[in-house]
């Protein structure tokens, strides 16, 4: 995709790249069937694809691990009115495990889902429509960079907090919910006494769950600047395909 100088030819390339988008060579040759960098340019984007893909999916496998898990623990919790109800809690400790699993995992994941939309913004979008300017003026240089030495992009504290708004904050509802029925609704004892666990008072107990609830909510919630780019957070999906971009 490197900008081709023709000196013989005529001069209305010159002045439609004068009047048209900041890099008016990055949609030439997309669609050419000649081996050549346009070639080169479309296996790099499908094995950035691939290599997303692979990650995504590794996310998933993680995300499937804490919910199986989690089903796991509340069936035998809540087969039999003898069974500790501390187990839940272990589960706890077990689905805080997943979380940071996975988000490291997403820290990786997003390094390949930027490239592949630095490409899509500056090379396809533009390329199917001249008239688009780049989202990105420097995205050459700072691809190029990234290639040369790939950087980890998003710190692991919004990792976690993506991962918690995705999947793992409902989890946690879920399974500490299902922790306070079963101090609640399965046992003789009034509650907080009967979130006993040893010597831990129950309401030390109940204190820490709360205190692990909040914590996971004010990670997930709180007011920050997103480094992640192009997330499915906030934009409005459903917009009318007839409003402009």
């Amino acid at each position: 995709m490197t900008p081709i100088d023709d000196e013989t030819g005529p001069g209305s390339d010159r002045e439609e790249a004068a009047a048209g988008p900041a890099d008016p060579y990055v949609g030439r040759g997309l669609l050419d069937v000649e081996m050549g960098p346009s070639s080169a340019l479309a296996h790099l984007y499908r094995g950035e694809i691939h290599r997303m893909k692979l990650w995504r999916e590794r996310l998933d496998r993680t995300t499937n691990w804490a919910v199986l898990l989690m089903a796991a623990i509340l069936t035998w919790a809540f087969s039999n009115e003898t069974n500790p109800h501390y187990v839940i809690l272990i589960g706890n400790a077990a689905v805080v495990l997943f979380l940071t699993i996975e988000a490291r995992r997403y820290r990786a994941y997003d390094i390949w889902r930027s490239r592949v939309r630095s490409l899509q913004q500056n090379v396809w979008a533009p390329g199917l429509d001249p008239t688009r300017p780049l989202a990105d003026d420097e995205w050459r240089r700072n691809l190029a960079a990234d290639y040369a030495q790939p950087t980890l992009k998003i710190t692991m504290e919004e990792a976690i907090a993506h991962r918690l708004r995705r999947v793992y904050l409902p989890l946690f509802t879920i399974l500490n919910g299902a922790w306070l029925l079963r101090v609640t609704a399965f046992t003789d004892a009034t509650w907080p006494a009967s979130a006993r666990v040893g010597v831990l008072p129950g309401a030390v107990v109940t204190g820490l769950v709360v205190v692990l609830m909040l914590g996971a909510a004010l990670v997930s919630l709180r007011p920050r600047t997103w480094h992640a780019s192009d997330e499915l957070r906030e934009k409005d999906l459903r917009r009318d395909r007839s409003d402009p971009p």
